[in-house]
């Protein structure tokens, strides 16, 4: 908390609150305002003085009734008057004095000391409310006609308010001594600096896109990157002093086009001051998978690490590393150097030593030039003003810039500081302040400047960040509701609620540049290091975060504390480190699990203080002691990511509670009966909290309630009750997918500003009493099943935000939403609405996201209007483009001027016949629909036109990445496509008409297709002839082709296709051309095509199909895939016996030909007898054998000479009986076994029968996949391995029941998977496993119902498609079994798979 402004703050609230609490004992308090009532802001001293008058009349009268000191509180008012006007002397000389740093530091101390003991009357004050509502009314007149006496809490408070007022004596006579003067006016930081800044910030503070000075520094970096070595692996470090912009420049590399192709994997990783092998190991697998790994050993975590970036060229930015120890920096390499030639790492460090400690190449990257200088400085002082109200003004700026010494974030600081200033004495009076002599304190002057001038209320709420870990990445609305319950935000500006004040504290500090947006689409912040520095600087002692300060313990003065939990861990420091008794905050500020060794009832003894407690995450919290009730200041409780499953009634004792978040906590299924009791509670989160069903009626009395998150759980209803929340501002219902309908009085509501509702699956409709919510600025409909929006939504007179996203059943808008005169976004992507009202063109400040435009004869919206429209959304597809008759409409539309269009899809009625007029209607339609230059993909389907349009080869979409041209059929030529600079993909199929391709194509230009790295041709059947010749630089960066389905095309390829990444040709039987080199090959059914292939540098083969041709005489040690399918016309290896049959007569694979092979898949072989293998084999993790007839064992001795297999397939393999002797490979971690002995695998068969044996007393089988099983049960007890995750159960004709005993045991199994079974009519009653989460029951169409108990509280995933009894009787509502799984999150009942996502969760 900032001295200053949090004493002021305080000052006033103390004498408030003091005055208040007396007077209530003489007139018995009974009603209370809210405490955010009582919260005064950065106030001027005058103000103070003012307040203190006015309330002092009042407590001399009540002291005039008690024994007590009269005098107390006319003392405190002259001291309080005395320090605040010190105080703002002292706030400019801490700088540069340590002794009066120490003085606001003892200060503070003294303000911490009021605020707790007003926080002590203000709890007793709502006890005393709660009492006296519970009291008939003659009591309370009675007790008002009672005799006061002296009771043990005035004597308690008189005794604090003496021991107050002695420590502002020592403050004065110290303030005195140390030569603090009585300052005229109230300090740098107050007056009209204080007035909450109403302007929303501007792009350029928080998008870094156009940075200063850095082209050079770039281009060196990007050469690096780009540039052809020898290495295997190359490391540069970005050195340099903190704020010249390391890290902006890495990000800029890091996002540039060019390099995007150039690497199969790229990451960032945020390395900060703590460097544990670890931690950054695992930092940079999550990153790269996009998930988070499990992993908790360090050899677990970097093996798989090395698989995944085994053999690939990756790019990984290591940002803000402090590690100068050479053998931690060796341990992560460890994992890193398996990566293919060519990888690069780029480090941004401040230290020169750890660049040598990484043995890289080093930048040092200088401070910027004096004109960037001042150009990046003038862009933040004068913003949008072309030039400064004062002509003064840039004389001095450049001496302030000189100031700056280079600094990119001290230059943009102060233009910051300073565009709030616009008289030139103003601009002097920062170039001459004091500060800028600060030395020896690690903080940067121009920072400390900026922070001085700060308004009182923003350095308070800056400078509580000083909790946050160096690149904390936090969000607004969280940081928000932390200032909420410290109480600093002043409320008094007109109707704003806490939330509206502090979004405009949070974007004038934005605006200031001391947060960073990290991306313009993501709400995510962070503080620069040096402002974190700052923070920290100007907290001292009263602010303590565990890993940074770890070398030292907590002070009797710290009130702040938090703790990174960097990795899952016990947390038992606290214990050991903690030497304060007050604290008010304790708050972790990672998303780790972690443990808490300390008893929590122990915890909560020691902290009986605290404004903020949050226990997120936290492993250990099952439930919460009775003894919470002693938080009695208490104003936020978080629980999230907890096991809690119920609140104590003590909980709503906490009668200053404003903020309970209880997101995440699956165990919880519902609250406390007395919630009502949390009469100031203000938020309310219990996102994600799936087992709740309903939430109390007694909600309704939460009168001060303004945020409601009832998000991803699983109610039914809402309570009436909830209407009667009249402060309610926010209300999330999204995704609770047994939400059928709204209550009836939605419309109480009054003052509701935001309703989302998004993925409410059974939300069918929103009552017409939506109308009435006046206040309304948001409502979120998307994925719900709405047909309509009622007429009454255009009543919203304040509606800013409409979404509609993904409603799958809504065909049109209201046709007078233009009337909505307040609405600036409106989103309806991914849906079937053709009827859009006609006059939305008269909103010209509304931004429209649409994804598609149905083109009708009939329509009201006809396709010109488009061109009134501001489109947002970055991709829009018409459809039925034939529908056009006046091609001007197509011009009209103005696709040329929308910028942000990028993606654009052109498509006409695949089924239409088009005449010649049609074809020459289309040709000028297309041309009218010519896109901006900014446009990046495009695809044109089903047109009809004999030509393209000129715009697609004129240099007019220069900008370009991806383009499809499909079914064009009439078009007998291809558009000049290798002009296109930055075209990177390129499919071209169906066009009928095509049947050469020459030197137009490519562009008759020297370097053709420069960025080209995807071609696919398709389906030509007229295409006979590729031609190059004239062409000697084309395709340069091509790594993908693809030519399939052209019967006629014969001759040669283009000799210009270097090697590739990948080819792949199929049914292309003309082809006679050899193929050029590929690291991976894919062909199928290309019987005259000449393979020659480089074993030196081929990594993966698939080949298959009739006509194909092919021979293998050689061995190959970098081949890692292998997969051969009926290919009868097969040769392998000169030194095996062949016959003229090739394929069909290979009866033994030798193994030993390819060591590094990971992948064996062979299907087709029809006399494959055996794999041989004489070497161990270290690299094989997939062997598949499928359609192998002969085939009657598997490799002996796997367990040993495969160690490192994880999955086996076996499909249409009869007479494989058993697995070898010696069992299977300890690391396997799949099988499939699928119509093997004899057509149906019989339960008692070998090969089943084994498997348990084969796999050893410690399997580490997780998935197992069964099909074509001849058994009525299935399974028997004690066939299947108890370490198994996964089960699938497919294709058993006669599977009448399943085996519970058989099934009970597998207590670590969460998929179960029952397909194909007809037979099948019911599952155990004694119910399935635990541990089930995930259950898909599909194909079963006998099934009749669920188990009588119903389904396990385990399951949160259940799937039922194409079993129509069982279909019927789980719908919801009305189906007989729904109320077996109406606890179930998610359910999915239907007769058929949804889209081929459905299939693919399967597999």
């Amino acid at each position: 908390m900032n001295m200053k402004g949090g004493m002021q703050v305080s000052l006033f609230v103390l004498s408030g609150r003091l005055s208040s609490y007396w007077s209530s004992k003489k007139k018995m308090f009974i009603f209370r305002q809210p405490s955010s009532k009582m919260v005064a802001g950065a106030l001027v001293s005058t103000f103070v003085e003012k307040t203190i008058d006015s309330l002092a009349s009042r407590f001399v009268d009540y002291f005039r009734g008690r024994k007590l000191n009269k005098k107390l509180l006319s003392k405190i008012k002259v001291k309080l008057l005395a320090i605040d006007v010190l105080a703002d002397d002292a706030e400019l000389k801490q700088f540069r004095d340590a002794r009066v740093r120490d003085w606001l530091f003892k200060a503070k101390d003294v303000v911490f000391e009021a605020e707790d003991l007003l926080a002590d009357i203000d709890y007793e004050l709502s006890k005393c409310q709660v009492e006296a509502e519970s009291q008939p009314i003659l009591n309370q007149v009675s007790n008002f006609f009672r005799p006061s006496s002296l009771s043990s809490f005035d004597k308690e408070i008189e005794s604090r308010m003496e021991q107050i007022l002695e420590d502002l004596d020592d403050l004065e006579s110290r303030g005195g001594y140390l030569g603090l003067t009585r300052t005229s006016g109230v300090g740098v930081g107050s007056g009209s600096g204080s007035k909450v800044l109403e302007k929303l910030p501007s792009t350029s503070s928080v998008v870094e896109s156009d940075i200063y000075g850095r082209d050079d520094d770039k281009k060196l970096i990007l050469d690096w990157i780009t540039s052809d070595t020898d290495e295997k692996l190359s490391i540069l470090s970005i050195v340099g002093m903190g704020g010249l912009g390391k890290t902006t420049l890495a990000q800029l590399v890091y996002n540039d086009p060019r390099i995007v192709s150039k690497f199969d994997v790229k990451a960032w990783i945020c390395v900060s001051e703590e460097f544990d092998v670890f931690n950054v190991s695992r930092a940079i697998l999550d990153t790269i998978t996009d998930s988070t790994d499990d992993g908790r050993e360090l050899e677990i975590v970097q093996r798989r690490l090395k698989e995944k970036l085994a053999d690939k060229k990756f790019l990984l930015v290591l940002d803000d590393v402090w590690n100068e120890s050479r053998p931690k920096w060796e341990a992560v390499l460890n994992a890193l150097v398996c990566g293919a030639q060519g990888s690069r790492i780029l480090v941004t460090t401040r230290s020169e030593e750890v660049a040598s400690a990484m043995r890289s190449k080093e930048h040092k990257l200088e401070q910027l030039q004096e004109d960037y200088c001042w150009q990046l400085f003038a862009k933040h002082a004068f913003r949008d003003d072309n030039l400064p109200r004062d002509p003064g003004c840039p004389v001095i700026g450049r001496k302030i810039v000189k100031k700056c010494k280079g600094l990119p974030l001290a230059l943009k600081s102060m233009g910051s500081l300073l565009h709030n200033k616009p008289f030139a004495w103003e601009w002097e009076s920062v170039f001459q302040s004091e500060i800028w002599e600060l030395k020896d304190s690690g903080i940067v002057p121009a920072l400390a400047l900026s922070y001085h001038h700060l308004p009182l209320h923003l350095k308070t709420c800056f400078a509580y960040c000083a909790l946050f870990p160096k690149d904390y990445e936090f969000h607004r609305e969280c940081l928000i509701q932390l200032w909420m319950a410290e109480n600093f935000l002043n409320c008094h500006q007109g109707s704003k609620s806490p939330e509206e004040v502090g979004q405009l504290y949070f974007n004038d500090l934005l605006s200031r540049s001391f947060f960073q947006q990290l991306s313009e689409y993501r709400e995510v912040f962070v503080m620069h290091d040096l402002l974190n520095d700052l923070a920290k600087y100007v907290c001292g002692d009263s602010y303590f975060r565990l890993r940074v300060d770890q070398a030292k313990c907590t002070q009797k003065t710290t009130r702040h504390f938090s703790v990174s939990m960097i990795t899952e861990r016990y947390f038992d420091e606290f214990g050991t480190s903690c030497d304060t008794k007050k604290l008010r905050t304790f708050m972790p500020t990672s998303h780790w699990p972690w443990n808490c060794k300390m008893s929590i009832h122990e915890l909560f003894s020691k902290l009986k203080f605290l404004r903020v407690l949050s226990l997120s995450h936290c492993l250990d919290i099952e439930e919460l002691p009775d003894s919470v009730c002693n938080f009695k200041h208490l104003r936020s409780l978080d629980l999230s990511h907890t096991g809690i499953k119920k609140l104590p009634e003590s909980t709503c004792s906490l009668y200053n509670l404003q903020i309970l978040k209880l997101n995440s906590c699956e165990s919880l299924k519902e609250l406390p009966s007395n919630l009502h009791e949390l009469t100031n509670l203000g938020v309310l989160s219990l996102s994600s909290c799936h087992y709740l069903t309903e939430v109390p009626n007694s909600i309704g009395d939460l009168k001060h309630l303004r945020s409601l998150d009832l998000s991803h759980t699983g109610i039914k209803k809402l309570p009436e009750s909830t209407c009667s929340l009249y402060n309610l501002q926010i209300l999330k219902l999204d995704d609770c997918r047994s939400l059928k309908e709204l209550p009836s009085n939605l419309h109480k509501l009054a003052n509701l500003g935001v309703l989302s509702l998004s993925s409410c699956h059974y939300l069918t409709e929103v009552p017409n009493s939506v109308g009435n919510l006046k206040h309304l600025r948001s409502l979120d409909l998307s994925s719900t099943h709405i047909t309509k929006l009622p007429d009454s939504t255009c009543s919203l007179s304040n509606l800013q935000i409409l979404k509609l996203n993904s409603c799958e059943y809504l065909k049109e808008l209201p046709s007078n939403l233009h009337e909505l005169t307040n609405l600036h976004r409106l989103e309806f992507v991914n849906t079937e609405i053709i009827k859009v009202p006609p006059h939305l063109g008269k909103l010209k400040n509304l931004q429209v996201s649409m994804s598609s435009f149905h083109v009708g004869k009939s329509s009201k919206f006809t396709i010109q209007q488009l061109g009134e429209l501001n489109l947002v959304h970055k991709g829009l597809s018409f459809r039925e483009l034939q529908n056009i008759e006046n091609p001007s409409d197509a011009l009209a539309a103005d696709l040329k001027n929308k910028t942000r269009l990028v993606e654009l899809e052109f498509e006409w009625n695949s089924h239409r016949n088009p005449d010649d007029s049609a074809k020459e209607r289309d040709v000028i339609v297309i041309e009218n629909l010519q896109p901006s230059k900014h446009l990046e993909k495009l695809s044109i389907r089903n047109y009809g036109g004999k030509q393209f349009p000129n715009w697609l080869s004129n240099n007019s979409l220069s900008n370009v990445v991806s383009l499809e041209l499909r079914n064009c059929q009439s078009c007998q030529h291809l558009p000049s496509l290798g002009l296109l600079p930055f075209l990177k993909k390129l499919e071209i199929s169906s066009l009928d008409g095509i049947v050469s391709i020459g030197a137009d194509f490519h562009g008759n230009s020297s370097s053709s297709f420069p960025s080209l790295e995807t071609l696919k041709f398709s389906s030509m059947k007229a295409w006979e002839k590729w031609e190059c010749e004239a062409v000697r630089g084309a395709f340069p960066c091509l790594q993908y082709l693809d030519i399939s389905k052209c019967p006629k095309l014969k001759g040669d390829l283009p000799e210009q296709l270097l090697p590739l990444k990948e080819l792949e040709i199929s049914e292309c039987k003309q082809l006679e051309a050899s193929a050029p080199r590929a690291l991976v090959l894919d062909l199928k059914d290309t019987g005259k095509l000449q393979l020659q292939l480089d074993w030196a540098s081929l990594e993966k083969l698939r080949m298959g199909g009739h006509s194909m041709k092919a021979s293998l005489l050689e061995k190959s040690d970098t081949l890692k895939e292998l997969n051969i399918y009926c290919c009868p016309k097969y040769e392998m290896f000169c030194d095996c016996e062949m016959s003229d049959n090739g394929f069909d007569s290979q009866k033994t694979f030798p193994l030993d030909f390819f060591p590094a092979l990971r992948t064996l898949r062979l299907s087709g072989f029809r006399n494959l007898l055996m794999i041989t293998q004489d070497q161990t084999h270290n690299h094989l993790e997939v062997l598949a054998f499928g359609k192998c007839p002969q085939l009657e064992s598997l490799p002996g001795s796997m367990h040993m000479l495969l160690p490192s297999l994880k999955e086996l397939v076996i499909k249409d393999c009869p007479r494989v009986e058993s697995f070898p002797e010696g069992g299977l490979p300890s690391n396997l971690k799949k099988i499939e076994l699928y119509k093997c002995s004899s057509g149906l695998i019989r339960c008692s068969s070998g090969l089943m029968a084994s498997l348990k044996g084969a796999l050893g007393d410690n399997p580490s089988l997780e998935s197992l996949g069964i099909g074509k099983l001849d058994a009525e049960s299935f399974p028997d007890e004690g066939l299947l391995p108890l370490s198994l995750i996964n089960l699938s159960i497919y294709g058993f004709p006669n599977l009448k029941k399943l085996d519970y005993k058989g099934l009970c045991q597998l207590s670590s199994l969460k998929k179960l998977i029952l397909d194909g079974c007809p037979n099948l009519q019911q599952l155990p009653e004694e119910g399935l496993p635990n541990s089930i989460s995930n259950l898909w029951i599909i194909n079963c169409p006998n099934l009749q119902q669920l188990p009588e108990e119903g389904l396990s509280n385990s399951i949160s995933n259940l799937f039922i498609i194409a079993c129509p009894n069982l279909e019927q009787r789980c719908q919801n509502p009305g189906g007989q079994d729904w109320p077996k799984i109406a606890h179930i999150p998610t359910v999915r009942c239907t007769s058929y798979f949804r889209d081929r996502r459905d299939a693919c969760v399967i597999m």
